[in-house]
């Protein structure tokens, strides 16, 4: 059997299913969860784990509560509670439950006080179907009748349905089914409704009428034992034409271009520089082949 947790009711939304249906869910946030004392057989006679939640300001709690914070070596708790355990699923003072203590499709027990109702008739206290609404009654449709009984006893019975004092109490609805988890912002989605009022705690247990999970961490879930899972995404090897290029080799490459521009514009004017050379040399041919010719003339 395994130790239980304290969290704070945020409120109702819903979820969307895979296919589609929407799901309503009581969103329970665990507020700092830490284990305050152990109780053992040795000296308390019986084996449990007292929780806590929430936060407090020093000033306002006593001072045997001070020393038992500071013996903890923990802050001062809002809220605690004793869950029973098995001997082998105590845990060590100090440590933080999480919302990895619970898993997607458990079923869990969920303990809080009710929404207080103040004082309420038979007809909405104990649903009864009051008198008739039309004929035969004086004013009295929504009463709940007669309470006494004969001569003998000549008294009301205790327990009596009557008018009264209605909710603010401890109510708990069992076989509830946990929806998603989310570690990281220790919040729990339970399907349904839970009993008790925004910002009010609750209590949260394994269910008693469903087996654990296999999945579900023995003996508690750590929030220290949790490990965020990172998706890899598949990166695809790109074309060569598409390969992505650093700026700093472009730039390289750039650089080493650049001289060898210059040594190609360096090297291009050679031709151009022989070329009048040539022309030169044919002009001079040239004009010694007409001296000859004119001096075979004369």
């Amino acid at each position: 059997m395994r130790c239980g947790t304290i969290a704070r009711k945020i409120g109702m939304t819903r979820v969307f299913a895979e296919d589609g249906t929407h799901v309503p869910v009581t969103v329970l946030k665990l507020d700092n969860c830490q284990v305050t004392q152990v109780r053992n057989n040795e000296r308390d006679g019986y084996v449990a784990v007292q929780v806590g939640s929430g936060t407090r300001k020093v000033k306002n709690i006593t001072k045997a509560d001070r020393g038992q914070y500071a013996k903890a070596n923990v802050e001062p708790k809002a809220k605690l509670a004793e869950f029973r355990v098995s001997e082998d699923a105590t845990l060590d003072v100090g440590a933080v439950i999480g919302a990895n203590h619970y898993v997607a499709g458990q079923r869990v027990d969920v303990v809080g006080i009710s929404h207080g109702k103040g004082f309420a008739g038979a007809m909405k206290r104990h649903n009864f179907a009051g008198l008739r609404a039309s004929h035969g009654v004086s004013i009295s449709h929504r009463s709940h009748g007669s309470t006494g009984a004969n001569q003998d006893p000549g008294k009301v019975w205790k327990g009596k349905k009557m008018a009264g004092h209605m909710g603010a109490a401890r109510v708990t609805t069992q076989n509830l089914e946990v929806v998603s988890v989310m570690v990281e912002d220790g919040l729990i989605l339970i399907k349904g409704a839970v009993p008790g009022s925004k910002n009010g705690y609750v209590m949260i247990s394994d269910a008693i009428k469903a087996d654990r999970p296999d999945d579900a961490p023995y003996p508690a879930g750590l929030f220290s034992d949790y490990a965020p899972v990172v998706e890899e995404t598949p990166t695809e090897d790109a074309p060569a034409d598409e390969a992505p290029i650093d700026e700093a080799p472009t730039d390289d490459v750039v650089a080493e271009a650049a001289p060898a521009t210059d040594e190609a514009s360096t090297d291009a004017p050679a031709p151009e520089a022989d070329a009048p050379e040539a022309d030169v040399s044919d002009a001079e041919a040239s004009s010694d082949d007409n001296s000859d010719e004119t001096k075979g003339q004369e």
